[in-house]
């Protein structure tokens, strides 16, 4: 068993019984993470489960096992020398002949002095840990999983104690000043999330105004050469990146000690810790907080240790440190694992949780010749474009791709290619993003908003950025379009960057590669994970199956009138159709695989291809003449043959490159005469549910009814309910025109609840409310209403219709408050405007409403339906 499986049982009996103490505030406060738990039904107030797991496991590590190091943690949990040894990784037999002989003290004194014998068993890892001085633990929890919030609860809930128990218990001393490093600039900005951490989530409140009021937040400035913290003062959180503040020099392997770290001779051989460093070591009772924890383990174990460890070693010394924590992605380094992990939250988890997006069966590569990249780019953005192009996070966040060069004059080339793509897909110059080294202040200021509903950038162009520590939920897909030649899992690290994820979102991530990308993919999830990946391509958000069943067959439908669109020619035709070839350059050829994750037994590969290899013709596909000529009448509403017979005088009976029909079609509209545009009105009935498109189904008793299945992320399944949960609210019986309601967020199922009450205190004027928002196949319900987008047509289904007495229908539309502004989804988007077209049609009878609302709907929403029920019908609307 391994240490953080033997923590995780001890932390549930721990949980169990009420976590026990000699510090009963922190069983207050862990029980504050949790809302309306009294009978075990609560839900979580802020922290993810894995996160309060993490937070639980820390503190049962510091208050029942008082802050023991490594090697204590070991002996306490295994208390056979031989499970120890095997949950040390030391079980094979010329391990336990040392045992024998020297016993297991010996073994331990032998990894810590043999060189060799390190060297010949590949010890190192193992080494660094039996090695340390101080307390110090890793919380392995996978990208997305929300490392830097943990950090913050745990700074908080240290502070918070320290605050509230002035005189602790003799063994046991609270950490009240914490330092977070992290490496390079990118997670230092993913870092000051820490400053905006809601902290009345984390604390109960008499334990939250102190803590606020105490708290004194420091981000390091490049222009400062110390850090502004006074001297033995308490409750500061620096927040720096490892190079602020590492050990300068290299050091020979030697032994450290205080007074040589102190020493400011000019010696090379001499370790100096800079001013930040100092300042730092004179903040008592020291927490040491390391993001990305894997950046603290050297490439040659064997050989030197890495200064950032060096760092940590020295402030050790030079202070009274509490305890190190680490965070990192992952348990293993160098397909070594890490013994001192004491949580481990992996990426297939992740992905079943829904905190991580799918990308199963999702990873494509691409075998083509090196002047193809620009072809490569170019389908990469296309297809991107065209999976991807209408989809964006609830908040209204667009999808965005990233692309990743070695070099800058890599991107220079190959940007022409991206623009024309984006163009083609009508997108603007501005939805390219560059950064670099050498990129603009304002560059560099767009990169850091892409979490900003409001920026319009799709498609980032990166080199040597965007990797560790970028938190960009928008990113659904990743390219590597040339082999990248860097070290530190680069490639890993810039594939998986599009698996953030946040609530609310149901689309899979993709990731593009060439097929030198796609090796080094390979081999660094093998380094990187080892086995504990295997089937991760399988994995998938964890869903909820469920039946869906009519209550309610004979409804009444909606009846209005719908405009209608209608293009009419001025002159039917001017000038005789006659085309040209345009000219075009000749094709290329890819090959696409597409890849899963999971370990295969025959090759130890990470990366399995699934199906076989398909050819991509990059730039001439073609189609015959008819289909052009079929394709082009169509547009255009002409005599097909007639097109027909001016494109085979073109052509002859060869076919036609598709980039020819964008050109054809100009010439074709310059013959045609000018299209006028008028609006018609047809009157139509919408049924809201369509019970032949339900599966029927018979009964035990005979009865026929009828169903459907459907399925659901599993998280949400406190938003699907029946009838029963609302029946003393609801005795009027209204709603449920099915059952189970599958509401997809918290603001339509409080707008229901609430709509529900406020409607049968009106039970004279009322006659339905309907939550249609999940029902959208054509088969099973009519209610459907298209609006114009990039020159096409849409369909929209509205969250929910309430019909009152005089056959009057409001139509209501339910939208997080960040897409108030959308220029679709918005309260003046095209949708709403097109929905509004469809209410002054029907004056007094259709009304639309648009709800905005991120958990909470807010009482004038409510407040206005029932007044729309209250009101008078006017005397066309009725009956």
């Amino acid at each position: 068993m391994e240490l953080h499986e033997a923590l995780a049982a001890k932390v549930d009996t721990w949980r169990e019984a009420g976590y026990p103490s000699d510090v009963p505030a922190l069983a207050e406060t862990l029980e504050h993470a949790t809302e309306g738990g009294d009978d075990g039904a609560g839900h979580l107030r802020y922290l993810r489960a894995a996160q309060l797991r993490a937070l639980e496991t820390y503190w049962y590590l510091r208050l029942v096992e008082r802050t023991p190091s490594i090697p204590e943690l070991y002996t306490s949990l295994y208390p056979s020398t031989s499970e120890r040894l095997a949950a040390l990784g030391l079980g094979a037999p010329e391990f336990m002949s040392i045992v024998v002989d020297d016993g297991y003290a010996g073994l331990l004194e032998r990894i810590r002095t043999d060189d060799t014998f390190v060297k010949a068993h590949k010890l190192g890892v193992l080494r660094e840990t039996l090695t340390l001085d101080y307390p110090s633990y890793i919380l392995a929890l996978a990208m997305g999983a929300g490392k830097t919030v943990l950090i913050g609860a745990i700074v908080a809930t240290e502070f918070a104690l320290a605050l509230d128990t002035p005189e602790p218990p003799a063994d046991l001393q609270f950490i009240e000043n914490a330092l977070v490093f992290a490496p390079g600039t990118t997670i230092i900005e993913s870092l000051r999330e820490l400053s905006t951490i809601p902290f009345a989530k984390l604390l109960p409140p008499r334990l939250l105004a102190p803590f606020e009021a105490s708290l004194k937040v420091t981000f390091t400035r490049d222009d400062e050469r110390g850090i502004p913290v006074v001297a033995g003062s308490r409750f500061n959180l620096v927040v720096t990146n490892t190079e602020k503040i590492r050990i300068q020099a290299i050091p020979r392997r030697r032994q450290l000690t205080l007074a040589s770290l102190l020493d400011t001779r000019d010696d090379e051989a001499t370790e100096r810790a800079n001013l930040r460093l100092q300042a730092i070591a004179g903040l008592p009772h020291l927490g040491v907080f390391s993001d990305e924890a894997h950046h603290t383990y050297g490439q040659n174990l064997e050989t030197q240790l890495k200064r950032v460890r060096q760092t940590v070693d020295y402030l050790g010394q030079a202070t009274n440190l509490i305890a190190v924590i680490n965070t990192t992605g992952t348990p293993y380094f160098e397909r070594q694992p890490l013994r001192d992990v004491v949580v481990w939250y992996g990426l297939g988890q992740g992905i079943r949780d829904g905190i991580l997006k799918d990308v199963a069966n999702n990873i494509q590569s691409f075998a083509f010749e090196a002047d193809q990249a620009d072809e490569f780019v170019s389908y990469v953005v296309t297809d991107f474009l065209s999976e991807y192009g209408d989809h964006a996070l609830p908040d209204g966040t667009p999808a965005r791709l990233a692309i990743y060069f070695p070099q800058v004059d890599d991107l220079e080339e190959l940007e022409p290619h991206v623009q024309l793509a984006v163009a083609k897909a009508g997108l603007p110059p501005t939805a390219i993003l560059r950064n670099h080294s050498r990129s603009s202040p304002d560059e560099v200021d767009a990169f850091n908003r892409l979490n900003d509903p409001a920026s319009a950038h799709r498609v980032i162009l990166l080199v040597n950025k965007g990797t560790e520590g970028w938190n960009c939920p928008s990113l659904f897909a990743t390219a590597l379009a040339r082999k990248l030649r860097t070290s530190n899992n680069f490639v890993l690290q810039a594939a998986s960057r599009c698996l953030r994820q946040v609530p609310g979102n149901d689309r899979s991530a993709r990731i593009y590669l060439s097929d030198a990308n796609r090796n080094a993919l390979d081999k660094q999830l093998q380094d990187t994970y080892s086995e504990s990946l295997t089937g991760l391509g399988r994995q998938r958000r964890a869903t909820t199956p469920n039946i869906i069943r009519l209550r309610k067959t004979d409804l009444p439908p909606i009846q209005l009138r719908r405009p209608r669109r209608v293009l009419t020619r001025e002159v039917a035709m001017p000038t005789p159709i006659a085309f040209t070839r345009p000219g075009i350059a000749s094709a290329g050829l890819m090959t696409r695989t597409t890849y899963g994750v999971g370990l295969a037994n025959a090759t130890r590969r990470m990366l399995t291809a699934l199906g076989d290899t398909m050819e991509i013709e990059t730039s001439l596909d073609t189609v015959d003449t008819y289909t052009a000529a079929v394709t082009l009448a169509t547009t255009y509403r002409v005599d097909a043959w007639t097109v027909l017979d001016a494109l085979r005088a073109a052509y002859g009976f060869d076919d036609v490159p598709v980039p020819h029909l964008e050109p054809l079609a100009e010439m074709l509209e310059a013959s045609l005469g000018t299209l006028v545009e008028t609006t018609t009105y047809e009157d139509v009935e919408l049924a809201i549910a369509k019970p032949a498109g339900f599966d029927a189904v018979t009964l035990a008793d005979g009865s026929v009814v009828r169903q459907a299945d459907i399925s659901y992320p599993a998280d949400r399944d406190h938003l699907v309910f029946g009838p029963d949960r609302l029946s003393r609210e609801n005795p009027a019986d209204y709603g449920f025109h099915y059952t189970p309601y599958n509401f997809d967020s918290s603001p339509e199922a409080d707008f229901y609840e609430k709509v529900l009450r406020a409607l049968n205190l009106h039970p004279d004027k009322v006659r339905e409310i309907y939550f249609t928002g999940a029902i959208t196949d054509p088969k099973k319900t009519d209610l459907a209403f298209t609006y114009r987008r990039d020159g096409r047509d849409h369909r929209y289904t509205p969250d929910f219709v309430v019909h009152a007495q005089g056959n009057r229908w409001l139509l209501v539309e339910i939208k997080m408050s960040a897409r108030r502004q959308d220029p679709v989804e918005g309260e003046a988007g095209v949708k709403a405007t097109a929905m509004r077209a469809i209410a002054d049609a029907n004056p007094g009878r259709i009304f639309y409403r648009m709800v905005f609302a991120d958990a909470v709907v807010p009482a004038p929403d409510v407040i206005a339906v029932a007044d729309f029920v209250d009101a008078n019908p006017s005397s066309d609307a009725r009956e």
